[in-house]
């Protein structure tokens, strides 16, 4: 092999004295001997370095090479044979430059991959002398590589803080949020602790894609995400096999003119990072390997396309220059640089096709213990940390908004800033989003004001009234942008709203990217959207020639799936004729509309009349209050209802959510009441609403006014532990609590144990899917055994052992009401078994047991059986995914001979063989009343079950 690169002889014998692996007796490093090393392994650096240049550039620019030296070499015919003459070159000018030649492998990976196995052999370490002398790349694709990684540390390893002038480290400050992987059908598969699982193979919906489809609410943290992931990969920390990365807002796509067209290569050089030399190769070379290419795009939703996006023709040239929104879809769809990876993120509720989709995850913000996590890294100190935590804590809504990233950002630097004013109780005064969001203008407007010696600062109307013209200026600028859905700004945009240097200076509006590409003008934007839509709100409020019919329009704008009752909008002067949807549905408007109701509050009352006329503010909120009373009425009167378990159940839409916000925002005891009495419906399913802990505030200040008994079902949310403690005003008036798949904790279940036994009106708790252990159980063993109206309890797939399940078998025991007990997927073992046969024995209303994956061997098994001979009441009995055996089958056939109230037997994937078929089909024969017993799943094979096929009972 060595020959047919050189016929050397003298060389071929050289060459071939190692090979990688060889079993001779290598050199130590250890004892300096690198001319050696690199003589007894010539033949692997003669096969694996495939680039010279970079080598010989370096030993020149460290003058250990001269350059006619260097020249000579290049002048090899063969690459083989310039390695050859490097490395005599090498060996003879000595120990350190043969050093310094390791080092240059060492520390450019990128180009010599394939050696990092024989320098990690050889336990290649650089000493301090050589360490001092750097290593330039001169790989182009690797120079540029080098550079995105640059750039992207660059701009991601700060997080622009509420003051302008203070950047704070991003790994100061970056705390996890909950991740929930989610199916095609919106079902939980599970949470995501590591950013690389992000990227992994597990729950993939189409293994065709390469998007992986982030979701979330406004503000919990989708642009830091990206940002975290953008840093990680910069310092090589994640997705070591991804060699290009770019990132794009997608709001950038809109500051495009219809005419406008580019290529593929100008969107990814210059609104990204430039090559330095040879762009052709490079672009060249990201064809070739698109699965080397990870895009991060940003805010999916405020992608603004006049067609369907079906209608977007299909381009697969890269050359072709077209729109840059086209080029955007034709990445995702995968007809430009297929295979490349995407980590698309968007707001809750927008639709992608599953075509396009690989994975999907939605973003849940902060649970308690991200939380304290984040509350540590903001305070150092530990009595500050539990002092901000106490103080919280104390305002449950307070804490319940902490669960969003961006609200717990601007509650911390509040109560930074009240801290250190020496006044940080006056965080415990505020209760909304609005007041939050008055309370960081505030804050931002006093830094901006001078003080003298007494450095108190002024009261919030002071503050107000003295920057009245600014705040003026900001909001008809945010209002203008939101009634267009534009989001960021161009000068002339700036110059023509009058924003001045100073205004920028408040640190509202930062500055966005340089998108012509040139660098020639500065674009803008506000610090967040739902920032903008606090200043539109407030100039919706302030300004005199807004009018209520002006006001209310957001309003009727706000969801196009709602009709807006004409009779109402008339009656605040609102004409009909003129109405033009001109808005798609969409969280800006909708937050427009909270903080519009928080500023149109009494409670705000004292604070506007120094900004505008009362009898304004006055009109606009009556014409508030009146249009939200009839809101909720009409939601849930043009909603389906059905009738389920003796109750009139409505499945309201997430509009109800965002009503429910708007009436809490107004702080309005009459206005809830009005709502209130607008819930036609005694049950109301609010499952996969997105609600959040906050939300259970919102919702318990209407259910609390009503006058009569309602059921609650809000599964599939993540409203967690403080969302439970919401939801106590409301305790009084529920007969069904269900909060299956919320991250509910032992601390959750000891506030429904305090406030359920309290009225003891509750009929069915569900709490499936959340995170209660064995603590939690005994406060679930007291609801069930002091409120005797409860006949139904959900509590699987939580984290019970066979402690907590002997405490919920006794107090079932005790229930001579209770009918259904759901437990499947705890681990409550063969002794949680004999506790629940204890309780079923002679049981007189139980009528379904599940107490599938719990980890039940023959012993449990057996004691189960027993049971069931003394039972009269159970129909249903759910023992799937077990450890029962033949033994256990031959008791349950005995069980069965006398049982003639059971009608539905599954023992699905147990260890049962066609034996304990055989005692469970003859017991069959002996009785008419049982409709089924499972046995799918079991050892027994499609033979075996040929013979059973004649009793159609029994399920194979």
């Amino acid at each position: 092999m060595v020959e047919a690169y050189d016929s050397s002889a003298q060389d071929a014998n050289m060459d071939g004295e190692c090979q990688l692996g060889s079993k001779q007796q290598m050199p130590s490093i250890s004892a300096h001997s690198f001319t050696k090393v690199l003589k007894f392994h010539r033949e692997v650096l003669v096969g694996r370095i495939t680039n010279t240049e970079c080598v010989l550039n370096n030993l020149l620019k460290h003058k250990y090479i001269s350059l006619e030296e260097a020249e000579l070499s290049q002048q090899q015919p063969t690459q083989a044979a310039k390695v050859r003459q490097i490395l005599d070159l090498v060996q003879s000018k000595g120990e350190e430059t043969a050093e310094y030649f390791l080092h240059i492998l060492y520390q450019a990976n990128e180009i010599y991959p394939d050696l990092a196995p024989w320098l990690k052999e050889i336990q290649y370490q650089p000493s301090e002398h050589i360490q001092a002398k750097s290593v330039i790349i001169t790989d182009n694709v690797l120079q540029y590589i080098q550079k995105i990684r640059q750039d992207l540390r660059q701009d991601t390893r700060f997080v622009t803080s509420y003051v302008r002038k203070e950047d704070i480290l991003l790994d100061d400050t970056y705390t996890d949020t909950v991740m929930e992987v989610i199916n095609a059908v919106n079902e939980i598969k599970g949470t995501i602790t590591d950013l690389e699982d992000l990227f992994s193979d597990a729950e993939i919906i189409n293994e065709d894609a390469k998007t992986v489809f982030v979701t979330g609410d406004a503000g919990v943290g989708k642009t830091i995400l990206l940002q975290r992931v953008q840093n990680l990969w910069s310092k090589g920390e994640i997705r070591a096999d991804i060699k290009f990365f770019f990132k794009f807002r997608c709001r950038m796509f809109n500051s495009f003119k219809e005419e406008d067209k580019i290529s593929l290569r100008d969107l990814l050089f210059k609104y990204n990072c430039y090559p330095d030399k040879d762009a052709d190769e490079i672009f060249s070379y990201i064809r070739q390997h698109p699965a080397t290419v990870l895009f991060t795009l940003d805010g999916f939703d405020e992608l603004h396309v006049d067609d369907d996006l079906n209608d977007i023709p299909d381009i697969s040239s890269p050359f072709e220059p077209t729109h840059p929104v086209a080029l955007l879809l034709n990445l995702l769809r995968g007809k430009l640089l297929k295979g490349s990876m995407k980590l698309l993120t968007a707001r809750t509720g927008t639709d992608l096709p599953l075509r396009m989709v690989r994975k999907r995850v939605a973003l849940k913000g902060f649970s308690k213990e991200h939380l304290r996590g984040y509350l540590k890294k903001c305070f150092k100190n530990k009595a500050d940390q539990s002092l901000v935590l106490t103080q919280l804590e104390a305002n449950p809504h307070l804490c319940s908004l902490c669960s969003v990233p961006l609200f717990c950002w601007i509650i911390v630097k509040c109560y930074e800033h009240f801290q250190s004013t020496s006044s940080p109780q006056r965080l415990l005064d505020h209760i909304t989003l609005t007041d939050i969001y008055l309370l960081m203008l505030e804050v931002f407007l006093n830094h901006s004001i001078k003080r003298g010696l007494n450095k108190q600062s002024n009261s919030q109307k002071e503050t107000f009234k003295a920057k009245k013209c600014v705040l003026m200026r900001l909001g008809k600028l945010a209002r203008r942008g939101i009634e267009n859905n534009n989001f960021i700004f161009s000068q002339e945009q700036m110059t023509e709203a009058n924003i001045s240097e100073e205004d920028l200076k408040l640190g509202f509006i930062k500055t966005a990217c340089h998108y012509d590409g040139c660098g020639n003008q500065s674009t803008y934007e506000f610090l967040h959207l739902t920032l903008q839509s606090f200043f539109t709100a407030f100039v919706l409020v302030v300004d005199e020639d807004i009018s209520a019919r002006e006001a209310i329009k957001f309003f009727a704008k706000c969801d196009r799936h709602m009709k807006v009752d004409s009779l109402l909008l008339r009656c605040v002067g609102y004409n009909m004729n003129h109405r033009k949807e001109t808005f798609e549905t969409s969280e800006h408007l909708q937050f427009t509309t909270l903080f519009l109701c928080g500023l149109l509050s009494k409670a705000k009352r004292d604070l506007f009349k120094h900004l505008s006329s009362t009898g304004g503010v006055q009109r606009k909120r009556s014409a508030l209050k009146t249009y939200l009373a009839d809101r909720v009425k009409t939601h849930l009167k043009n909603l389906p209802s059905s009738p389920y378990q003796g109750f009139c159940r409505v499945q309201v839409l997430p509009q109800f959510i965002w009503l429910a916000r708007y009436i809490f925002e107004t702080q309005s005891e009459a206005v809830a009441n009005l709502a209130a009495r607008g819930i036609c419906a005694d049950y109301i399913k609010l499952t996969f609403c997105n609600a959040f802990s906050a939300d259970c505030s919102a919702i318990a200040n209407i259910l609390r006014h009503r006058k009569t008994s309602i059921a609650l079902e809000m599964d599939n949310n993540n409203i967690n532990d403080y969302g439970v403690k919401e939801l106590i005003p409301c305790f009084h008036n529920l007969t069904v609590v269900r909060l299956s798949v919320n991250q509910v904790t032992d601390d959750g279940v000891k506030v429904l144990a305090e406030e359920l036994t309290k009225y003891k009106i509750i009929r069915f708790l569900g709490l499936y899917w959340n995170q209660i252990t064995d603590v939690g159980a005994q406060d679930v063993a007291r609801i069930v055994e002091e409120c005797p109206s409860l006949h139904t309890l959900k509590i699987g797939l939580n984290k019970l052992t066979s402690e907590g399940g002997k405490l919920i078998a006794q107090a079932i025991k005790k229930n001579k009401g209770f009918r259904d007990i759901g437990m499947w997927g705890n681990q409550i073992g063969d002794v949680g078994a004999v506790a629940f046969a204890d309780a079923l024995r002679n049981h007189p209303s139980i009528q379904e047991i599940s107490l599938a994956a719990n980890g039940i061997s023959t012993v449990g098994g057996k004691s189960l059986a027993e049971a069931l001979k003394d039972n009269s009441s159970l129909e249903i009995f759910w023992l799937t995914e077990n450890r029962l055996t033949d033994e256990a089958a031959f008791m349950f056939a005995e069980a069965v001979r006398v049982n003639k109230k059971l009608l539905h037997l599954w023992l699905i994937n147990n260890k049962i063989t066609a034996v304990g078929a055989n005692y469970l089909l003859e017991a069959l024969n002996e009785n008419t009343i049982i409709q089924e017993i499972c046995l799918n799943g079991n050892a027994i094979s499609a033979e075996e079950a040929k013979a059973f096929g004649n009793e159609k009972r029994l399920i194979l």
